[in-house]
């Protein structure tokens, strides 16, 4: 049985913002526990050379609205980077879902001889499509899924490795 590239991709990226939604919902309770104010966390950064929290969010949203539109050769969704706030961050997340869900899986799936092209640092790179979604755009997601993550723990809030993974 082989694995069709829409099975590689949407399902996998809704999996991860279901759980990124349940590590912000937990991010929310220890706000709202801690008395730590909610700009700390969507501010905070790993290290000062890192995007914080807000962008993190923003980046993963970004690379499966892209990923999925690329494979399909549609039109990526624009979303405006502005998220000040944990509830913005989860309205992007639901926004990203929804996009996801509506994109066929048969555009997706026809897309496996597509050739992507992306500039990185201002030139230009062209993946297969295959290499684009195993090489590039899966790792990348789950990256800045686990930076997000990462912030988050540092900064206090209480959660371990199965509210990363999600439920089996």
């Amino acid at each position: 049985m082989s694995l069709s590239y829409y099975q590689a991709s949407v399902p996998v990226f809704l999996r991860g913002f279901e759980n990124l939604s349940g590590v912000l919902d937990k991010a929310a309770a220890h706000v709202a526990l801690s008395g730590i104010e909610e700009a700390t966390l969507v501010d905070a950064r790993l290290a000062p050379d890192m995007y914080p929290l807000a962008r993190q969010v923003q980046i993963a949203t970004d690379a499966a609205k892209g990923c999925a539109a690329r494979l399909a050769g549609i039109e990526i969704p624009s979303f405006a980077d502005d998220e000040t706030t944990i509830e913005q961050l989860q309205a992007r997340i639901a926004k990203t879902v929804d996009f996801l869900k509506s994109v066929d899986s048969a555009l997706i799936n026809a897309g496996a001889d597509r050739v992507i092209e992306l500039k990185i640092g201002g030139a230009p790179i062209q993946f297969t499509a295959q290499a684009y979604l195993l090489t590039f755009a899966l790792p990348n997601f789950y990256f800045h899924l686990t930076t997000t993550y990462a912030i988050l723990r540092a900064n206090g809030v209480p959660l371990g490795k199965m509210d990363f993974l999600g439920k089996p």
